[in-house]
């Protein structure tokens, strides 16, 4: 095992510290710009029902370039961007006419900077769908035929001040026509394009698309479970695909994709992207629609929403289910969490131990899961005051440093929110007053061939271990052992002493355990 030492450590030790200096003074700048935070009191803010969230910021469709032939744009997706050159936070909104682009660096005090359009040709959908690549996002579009997949480079976004501009996409992949999602797996530089039509659809199931280079995308294969889908062809309406990390050792170091196949959840190896392996499938009692999905941190947990069950009856109030999948070969179904309420559940994402739900016209739920088997609902924040179905939060971005929540809401717009014990990070007065958090936000470049650099974020001081290891979990080389001060770090691992092949960088402290897959090419 070894250290870094020396210049390395000493540059480490320079650059934390001076950083820290000049995010306090970036705080108090933005702070005085934005807009003081609505704190949800009485079950209200901003006129807004909530509990436990508060509300920093709106933006209303039209503040965000939204304009289409009838006179209304409903936004659906939601993505974020972190630049990690500049550290600029950017909500990337996915609209019916098109994809607008915010500067959310400070949360309180959203920019629009700027509006991707519709591809020329195709119309306006109600689904649009983004993931975000090396700096370039990647959208595409449902039930627009020649929608393809739009790739843009997000580095054109850098120190723009806020302004209504029309931008160009940087390339179109047309192996599809059209899709419902895209899915990507940034440790091994995929795009899985799912529920695809026209060119080769791959029955709708898995379309594997090399993006390592990112505005040059490459299709390499399809992969489909037939016996799932609506159609029975291996339709994939949406999916989650890692480097696994998880507890089952047969599939240590393997890259799987758990496949919401509208009927059934597919687990799939698909390592060897011209020989994917079907591990399982797996249904439960009263099934309307499999529809979105996240794994737990530690990968041995799945959540699950049925977006139909609720419109059809089959449930008489709100529910996630809760699959143990620490055998990747049998996943088990070990609970069903009924929430308060009857409204659709979406889209759903898992930072540590908080689930936030997406869930239409009952707005952003939050569910603490830091028991995965009795999961328990401590907020919410409803983006919506009219009555609806098909309306109110589409869904949620909560990976941004800040620890601010992005939710976009189909007729109300982009909200920026956080829970209410929380402070933002560059909130440092009441830093002291927060739970310890610390973040392994990314590793970059990832591939790499001489260094990578590990990105870690603290809301206050606290203490932990930050090391690689190979992917049989050996230990190789000790990063950080100690204290960890507030705001961002980052750390530069040289190749020189390392093979090539995959690593986990493993971030470990009280209550904290998050892991990245890195691949060195030499």
């Amino acid at each position: 095992m070894r250290s870094l030492s020396g210049s390395v450590a000493t540059a480490v030790r320079l650059f934390i510290t001076s950083s820290i200096f000049l995010l306090a003074g970036d705080v108090v700048a933005q702070q005085e710009e934005g807009s003081p935070r609505t704190e949800c009191v009485a079950g209200q803010a901003g006129g807004y029902a909530c509990d436990g969230v508060d509300l920093l910021a709106h933006l209303a469709p039209a503040d965000m370039g939204a304009v289409s032939a009838n006179g209304q744009s409903v936004l659906n997706d939601i993505w974020g961007w972190t630049d990690a050159e500049t550290d600029m936070e950017v909500a990337i909104v996915g609209r019916s006419d098109g994809t607008s682009f915010v500067d959310v660096t400070n949360p309180s005090n959203p920019r629009y900077l700027g509006n991707l359009p519709l591809r020329a040709g195709t119309f306006p959908s109600s689904w649009r769908d983004i993931k975000v690549y090396r700096d370039h996002a990647f959208i595409t579009a449902d039930n627009a035929d020649g929608s393809g997949v739009q790739i843009f480079d997000l580095g054109q976004l850098r120190g723009l001040p806020p302004g209504n501009r029309t931008f160009s996409e940087t390339a179109v992949y047309d192996g599809i026509s059209r899709a419902h999602n895209v899915v990507i797996n940034e440790d091994t530089g995929f795009l899985y394009v799912v529920g695809s039509g026209g060119g080769t659809s791959c029955g709708g199931g898995l379309h594997m698309v090399d993006i390592s280079i990112p505005a040059s995308p490459e299709f390499i294969g399809c992969f489909a479970d037939p016996g799932t889908g609506r159609a029975g062809t291996g339709y994939v309406h949406d999916a989650q695909c890692v480097m696994y990390v998880g507890p089952d050792s047969d599939h240590a170091g393997r890259e799987i994709c758990f496949g919401l196949n509208e009927t059934h959840v597919s687990i799939v190896d698909v390592t060897d992207k011209s020989a994917a392996i079907p591990l399982a499938r797996a249904s439960y009692p009263n099934v309307a629609y499999v529809h979105q999905g996240w794994l737990s941190e530690d990968q041995q947990y799945f959540f699950q929403g049925d977006e139909l069950d609720e419109q059809q009856g089959i449930t008489t109030s709100r529910r996630t289910l809760v699959w143990d999948v620490s055998d990747l070969d049998d996943p088990v179904l070990v609970t069903e969490y009924f929430a308060p309420g009857t409204s659709i559940d979406h889209n759903m994402y898992v930072v540590g131990n908080r689930l936030y739900q997406s869930n239409y016209v009952d707005g952003m739920q939050v569910i603490d899961i830091s028991e995965p088997e009795h999961p328990q609902q401590i907020g919410f924040f409803d983006t919506q005051t009219e009555p609806g179905t098909w309306s109110g939060s589409w869904s949620n971005y909560p990976f941004f440093r800040s620890g601010a929540i992005a939710v976009s809401s189909s007729h109300d717009g982009l909200f920026m929110v956080q829970e209410s014990d929380r402070a933002l990070v560059t909130d440092v007065a009441k830093a002291p007053e927060l739970p310890q958090v610390v973040r392994l936000v990314s590793t970059y470049p990832n591939p790499f061939q001489n260094a990578v650099t590990v990105q870690v974020d603290a809301d206050r001081p606290m203490h932990v271990r930050l090391f690689l290891t190979d992917m049989a979990g050996r230990e190789v080389l000790d990063i950080h052992s100690g204290e960890l001060r507030s705001g961002t770090q980052r750390f530069r691992i040289p190749a020189t002493s390392l093979s090539g092949g995959a690593y986990l960088v493993r971030l470990k402290g009280d209550g904290v355990s998050a892991t990245h897959t890195i691949i060195l090419l030499k």
